[in-house]
């Protein structure tokens, strides 16, 4: 598939990667459907891209909200006039041990309900059924062929105090497996890819000493850009033999 071609649904573009990829889309004279909760953001993005070759649609939605997604991909295809591809970044994160103690009182804090809730809701259940929507609408509309871009992290193998970001992030990359094969039938295809240590607002926020140790592990010795994830995203969506597979864009990094 050609990046000119692309009438593409991209969730999170209100910053980080997500505008990345979206300017990226534009620029090469495609259209992107965006959505997040940052409503300005969003306006940003569409300023950037307003005389870009191709074009941004952008639209608030709530990727935790069933309801929401059918809305917005029945929105993304009428704004697109058709739909042909899917970024499924849209993420957050609430890190912590799943059980703790406090060195002095022996406190024992365990991860609560609600943080474990919100990201498995977003960062999985969300992204499922934004796959879901989308694939049910390009079959609906007989769109073929069609590409689906799951966004997985390193992370998925394991690390310490994610347990609820790790469990989303495996899922998604196993899932894009399973979801080539089914999809395979609609010229539908499904790849993932899993960015190690990325600049983005959500890891500019980390705790500075974790974020320094992390990055003293990372064996090219630099934060990874959303260029070069770009890299990986434009690889999936232009390669029709890529499929089922997941891609790490990490430095190096092991987790």
């Amino acid at each position: 598939m050609q990046l000119s071609d692309m009438k593409i649904i991209i969730t999170g573009a209100g910053g980080g990667m997500g505008a990345h990829f979206a300017t990226r889309i534009v620029e090469a004279g495609g259209q992107v459907a965006a959505c997040d909760l940052n409503e300005e953001g969003l306006k940003a993005l569409a300023d950037k891209c307003a005389k870009g070759p191709g074009n941004v649609h952008i639209q608030r939605c709530d990727v935790g909200d069933e309801a929401a997604i059918g809305a917005f991909v029945d929105w993304a295809y009428g704004a697109m006039g058709g739909l042909n591809g899917l970024v499924n970044n849209a993420g957050l994160l609430r890190d912590g041990l799943l059980v703790k103690q406090d060195r002095n009182t022996g406190e024992v804090v365990k991860m609560s309900k609600a943080d474990w809730q919100l990201v498995i809701d977003v960062n999985l259940t969300g992204a499922t059924f934004m796959v879901r929507d989308v694939v049910a609408k390009m079959v609906s509309e007989g769109q073929k062929p069609g590409v689906i871009v799951n966004m997985s992290s390193i992370a998925r193998h394991g690390n310490r105090g994610q347990s609820n970001y790790v469990s989303a992030k495996a899922a998604l990359a196993a899932n894009t497996v399973t979801w080539s094969r089914e999809f395979s039938r609609f010229g539908i295809r499904v790849g993932a890819i899993a960015p190690g240590m990325i600049e983005t607002p959500m890891t500019r926020g980390m705790n500075q000493k974790a974020r320094d140790a992390l990055v003293a592990n990372v064996p090219v010795g630099r934060v990874g850009e959303p260029e070069d994830i770009w890299r990986a995203v434009q690889f999936v969506i232009e390669c029709d033999y890529f499929n089922g597979r997941t891609i790490d864009v990490d430095g190096g990094l092991n987790m």
